[in-house]
Formats: structure tokens, sequence, C-alpha cells
């Protein structure tokens, strides 16, 4: 069983549309989920830099956006009858959504956009960020964070967590962390998946309750527990939560490895979870379609034939 999985924000590099635009389709599709987004999606993916596209209202779209190209090419010809399942990380369960079939192409660069300048003025209230955290025992950092007021964003498995709040409280985690615990700040514009995006989640309530979404037609499962979501209802509801609850892609794992997966398939802008997977997944094959050139590996892990 193959599955695609598609990666949250972080994962977008200066530059990395421009192999996909030099093709036409790929571009005329950039173009119309641009209009979707209400963004210069081409200009973010081609010539912007780092800063730019760290702006959470441009890093959403423009990751969902990538991704949903590389899904148009890569479940053409009849190929979605083949997958096995779905999943993303974070914003990426956008795109997911769509690869289910829950949301449209329209909803979903709907709701990237919301989300997006929902979780942008959330985080502009308070002074947050985030840090990762690699290695040391889990339970002694938890114990440590919650002393500091400060809480788990994502448990990305492998030894890795993810953990969110006040700077100044993030920068004395670094003297308390656990032996043997490394901590890198990130540069994100503030805590996400924590109580802070609060704000955001109330105006992603509105925004869902006009959508219409469908059941899925492929299995999907979710970052709030790693469990298999069976109507499109229960997955929106659950899109709206997640921006402030953690991101539990250790358990989505898991579950991964409990439905006997065979290979995972990350979608653009690729690499981060395929990393993820060497170590939490370790012998399963993978693919990170990061550029078209990667389509015709991701098309043969996909369906056992050479394209």
């Amino acid at each position: 069983m193959i599955v695609i999985v598609c990666p949250g924000q972080g994962s977008q590099t200066p530059g990395f549309l421009a192999p996909w635009v030099a093709e036409p389709a790929f571009a005329d599709h950039l173009g119309l989920l641009s209009e979707l987004a209400g963004l210069d999606l081409l200009k973010y993916g081609t010539e912007s830099d780092a800063d730019t596209i760290r702006d959470t209202r441009v890093a959403q779209p423009l990751i969902v956006a990538a991704g949903l190209l590389t899904l148009g090419a890569l479940l053409a010809d009849g190929r979605r009858a083949a997958v096995g399942g779905v999943a993303g990380h974070s914003v990426g369960e956008i795109t997911a959504a769509q690869a289910a079939g829950i949301l449209t192409e329209s909803d979903a660069m709907t709701f990237v956009r919301e989300r997006g300048a929902a979780m942008a003025e959330a985080a502009a209230l308070t002074p947050t960020g985030m840090s990762a955290v690699v290695g040391g025992d889990e339970a002694e950092l938890l114990v440590a964070i919650e002393k500091l007021d400060l809480q788990p964003a994502n448990f990305n498995g492998g030894g890795q967590i993810v953990v969110a709040g006040a700077l100044d409280k993030l920068a004395e985690l670094a003297s308390v962390a656990p032996r043997g615990a490394r901590v890198i700040p990130l540069q994100v514009a503030g805590a996400f998946h924590t109580r802070y995006m609060q704000p955001a989640v109330e105006h992603l309530t509105e925004v869902a309750s006009a959508l219409t979404p469908t059941h899925p037609s492929l299995p999907i499962w979710t970052n709030r527990d790693g469990g298999v979501v069976d109507t499109g209802d229960a997955f929106l509801d659950l899109l709206v939560g997640q921006v402030s609850s953690p991101v539990r892609w250790d358990r989505t794992m898991a579950s991964f490895q409990d439905a006997g997966i065979t290979g995972i398939i990350e979608v653009a802008p690729a690499g981060a979870l395929v990393g993820l997977a060497k170590r939490g997944l370790k012998g399963v094959p993978s693919v990170a379609v990061k550029t078209p050139d990667d389509l015709p590996a991701a098309i043969e892990l996909l369906t056992g034939e050479h394209s």
C-alpha cells in the first residue's frame, strides 16, 4: 500500500516552483490556483526571497498550491486507484483533504488563504515562537516545558518534538532541556498549534461553515490522533481545531506502520516528511517529489511500473 503525504509550513524554499512553471501545463494550473488564493503564487514561488515566503499569509497557500500541482500530475491517467491513503502535516492536511476528495481545489485554496491570514493575525497579538527539540527523554521534556508554560506543538517522531510559546521561555528552555537534547530555534512567526491560535480557530469555524465537504474517497489519517477519518464533515472540523492543537505526526506514522504501508510519496515542496519517515519508518521505500523530474520515480513506486 502506497501512501501520499503532504508537507507543512517551513518546507518552502526560494525559487522551488521554478522547475514546475517551466512546463506550460503546470504554469497554467498555478495561475488558476493563484486566482483562487488571491495571491501571485508564481512570483512568490519563483522570485521571492526566504523572508517573503516565510510570511504565514504567503507560505501556507504556496505550499498547498505546490502540493496540488504535484497531485494533478501524480494521480492522472487513472493512477488515483493505486493510492492506499493520504495524510498531511499541519497545513498539508488541506492538500490531503483535496487529494481525498473532501475539498475541491477552490475550497482548499479558500480555506488555506483564510487559515494563513488568521494564523498570522493571531501570531501578531503576542510575541511567540517555536523551537525544535531533538533527542533527550520525552517525558522529561514535557515536564520541563510545562514548568515554563510552553506547549508541545508537533510530535514529529524520530525523537523530534517542536515546542512553542513565549520567546523568553523558549530561550530559557535551552538551559533546562533534558540531557542529550538539542534545542533549535525555528524561523516562524508564532506559536502555531497552541492556545495562542484560538482566535484563528474562531475565524476558521465561520469559514468552514460556508464549505460543503464530501466523504473521503481515499483513506485519510488525521494529525489529531493518527486515526482514519470517515466523513468529510468530521475531517473539516478537525482541520479547524488542529490550528490550536498539537500535530501528532508520530501517531500518524505509527498508523501507517499498522496499516502495512509499502511506500511513501511526498508531494512538493517535498523532503521533510520523507526525512521523518526514514527515521520513524525505517526500510519503507520513499520518493520526495521536489520537481517534475521526480514524478517518474513516484509513479513507478505508486504503480509498480516504469513510466
